[in-house]
């Protein structure tokens, strides 16, 4: 398992006595440096590398629960919502999009205040009974990571678990799923991976699961009654590109079911041109800094439009020769990208709707 420990750990002079903080002093060993600090926001990350170094344990000072910000005007959008428990990733992709935006403070940080998070959704997804929420936990933070650490699926998952009108998607490069394995999720959890080409697992995506221990890990939340999804996101173009994601395809479903697949998506490799610029400061050997890329409407760059049709267009074609009755969506594209890859257009709250009931197309 990819457990992760930190060099260091800053907690809230407020939040000791805090169920997660209290956890992770337990779990954390004899020998870590703990200092107490009167407001986690002074802690400075350093490095964005040094940054994911120390954990900082500290209060959420404003909202939990946001739109995801991926539905950015003339993308087709699914609805989804995000809540944040920690900002930041023991992980370290070369293409992760935290370079650029917690640039100025990359300390890890986990959200003690988990009680406040969930009486938000709660109060949101309760004024709204007749509408399917989709919540997902992994904006900015890789939703298990740091599980083993703080056990936060403990106290979320049966909370989500007993909202009859909301799926929590929990979507993680790990294989952390001991803590999950012991919960119940009663249908309502989805554990998704990202996944990728097995040459950019192997050279873009520093500190994750392999492949095979993301899969072996798909396979254990599958006997736990859990739902998997997966996530091709960045499409990245490379030597043999056609065959490493079709031989994905295949090792997906030659270990799960495809009738537990809750959902698939697809996107292409973006970069901002503030991602970009991170990217080259840090002076590190990325082959997604040599992709041909095109500015969008959106201010990212993106594989041109010609090349992201065939690479979504294979990979969709691969999927749907597995028969399985999931859906598959297009993340962060516009109508006319959904046209040629999907054959149609979705209203953003029909996709919503589509991807809630797990409805194929």
């Amino acid at each position: 398992m990819t457990a992760f420990l930190p060099d260091e750990i800053f907690i809230e002079r407020s939040e000791l006595d805090s169920p997660l903080a209290r956890a992770v002093r337990e779990r954390a060993g004899a020998g870590r440096a703990i200092h107490v600090v009167e407001d986690g926001r002074s802690v400075r990350g350093g490095s964005f590398a040094a940054g994911k170094r120390r954990l900082v344990l500290q209060r959420h000072r404003g909202s939990f629960l946001q739109a995801c910000p991926a539905g950015t005007g003339g993308l087709v959008c699914c609805s989804y919502m995000v809540v944040n428990f920690a900002s930041n990733c023991p992980y370290d992709c070369s293409y992760c999009f935290l370079q650029e935006y917690l640039a100025d403070n990359p300390a890890l940080t986990a959200f003690t205040n988990v009680d406040e998070a969930l009486r938000e959704v709660a109060t949101v997804v309760r004024a709204h009974p007749h509408k399917q929420f989709r919540i997902g936990t992994g904006e900015l933070a890789d939703s298990l990571a740091l599980d083993p650490l703080t056990g936060l699926s403990r106290q979320i998952v049966p909370f989500f678990a007993g909202l009859e009108n909301v799926t929590l998607e929990l979507k993680t490069k790990s294989d952390c799923v001991e803590e999950l394995v012991r919960l119940d999720p009663k249908g309502r959890v989805v554990v998704a991976w990202s996944v990728n080409a097995p040459t950019i697992v192997a050279e873009e995506e520093h500190g994750t699961a392999s492949l095979a221990a993301r899969l072996a890990a798909a396979r254990r939340v599958l006997e736990a009654g859990y739902q998997v999804g997966f996530h091709f996101d960045p499409l990245v173009e490379l030597d043999g590109w056609e065959r490493e994601y079709a031989e994905v395809v295949e090792r997906i479903f030659s270990a799960v079911d495809p009738a537990r697949v809750a959902w698939v998506s697809l996107g292409a490799l973006r970069l901002s041109p503030g991602l970009e610029g991170a990217m080259r400061r840090r002076e590190r050997r990325s082959r997604v800094l040599g992709a041909e890329l095109v500015a969008g409407e959106d201010g990212k760059a993106r594989v041109w439009r010609g090349l992201r049709v065939r690479m979504y267009r294979h990979v969709v074609d691969c999927l749907r020769r597995v028969g399985g009755p999931f859906p598959i969506y297009l993340c962060m594209e516009g109508a006319g990208m959904w046209e040629r890859v999907m054959g149609e257009v979705p209203s953003d709250r029909a996709l919503g709707m589509r991807l809630a009931a797990g409805a194929r197309w």
